[in-house]
């Protein structure tokens, strides 16, 4: 009796970790799929209301790398100090939350 218990436990783990490895997957295809869309432009090239907004919203930052998508949304890589983060906005200049 006690060996059909372990038996059913182990066959019902087993399960479980398939079920997370599925999950896992599908997230890291979505993560890809969006960093793929997304094209790299010369800093130069952002429109002004997406500047204005950057001074705006980060007087100090720096744009070290820029990207549009098909959407015209635009994705930025910013540096305030030894700090890096990334910002994402529309053509108009408003923030995005992604």
């Amino acid at each position: 009796m006690k060996k059909f218990i372990l038996s059913a436990a182990i066959l019902l783990g087993s399960f479980t970790a398939f079920a997370q490895d599925a999950k896992t997957a599908k997230a890291e295809s979505a993560k890809q799929e969006t960093q793929e869309k997304f094209k790299e432009v010369k800093v130069e090239e952002l429109p002004e209301a997406v500047k204005t907004a950057l001074k705006a919203g980060y007087p100090d930052a720096t744009v070290t790398k820029a990207y549009i998508n098909d959407k015209k949304e635009y994705k930025m890589d910013i540096a305030v100090g030894d700090q890096k983060g990334t910002v994402h906005t529309d053509a108009s200049g408003n923030w995005l939350k992604k």
